[in-house]
């Protein structure tokens, strides 16, 4: 008790658990209506996906690297994302399929990943993973947004749909998630074909 009591309240942590409490109060600014709500949604969005660097680095630099933060930084990465994505849905900005897509995608890596850490199969993370990661955050932010903006300094362009953006953007994602999951998927068969083969 005495340890998680300490994993509880290290800094890393406290971190880690502060982007899910921001979570509600991300999905209360989504509004189709009022373009400041929009935008505080989608500045509260950043700042929850800014969080995972931090205490990924606040961990490592003060020697704070703990078994509950393994388990709570991918739990907060997932339901940041998943919970805003199917409010996105909910709202009608993004199409239902697109999600479940992304979703399920993840599901798979994860259930993957498991079975790979049972096995003690090493698989190194695919560059495919951060790429989508980015494209993700960018996708999310452009559709939090959601409405139209002029192009600072430049007002002979025509603004910019951010819903638009967003979407497009978010497709990207998705197929480069797809990409992506593929390779993980190649990357454990080979493994596991690797560790069948020495053990017999």
């Amino acid at each position: 008790m005495a340890d998680l009591r300490r994993e509880l309240t290290n800094l890393p942590n406290l971190v880690t658990m502060s982007r899910i409490v921001m979570i509600p109060f991300i999905l209360i600014f989504i509004d189709n209506f009022n373009p400041t709500r929009s935008f505080i949604a989608s500045m509260l969005y950043l700042v929850a996906a800014a969080g995972d660097f931090v205490d990924g680095y606040l961990a490592r630099s003060r020697g704070q690297v703990s078994m509950l933060g393994k388990f709570l930084d991918p739990l907060a990465d997932k339901l940041l994302v998943t919970s805003v994505l199917v409010f996105l849905v909910w709202l009608q900005r993004v199409p239902a399929w697109v999600v479940v897509v992304l979703i399920g995608r993840d599901l798979a890596i994860s259930g993957l990943r498991s079975i790979a850490a049972a096995q003690g199969l090493v698989i190194a993370a695919s560059d495919g993973g951060k790429i989508k990661t980015a494209l993700q955050l960018v996708a999310i932010t452009s559709l939090l947004i959601y409405f139209r903006y002029p192009v600072l300094g430049l007002p002979m362009i025509a603004p910019i749909d951010y819903l638009y953006v967003g979407r497009i953007i978010l497709y990207i994602s998705m197929a480069v998630s797809l990409f992506s999951g593929v390779q993980y998927l190649r990357h454990f068969l080979s493994a596991a074909l690797r560790q069948s083969r020495a053990s017999t």
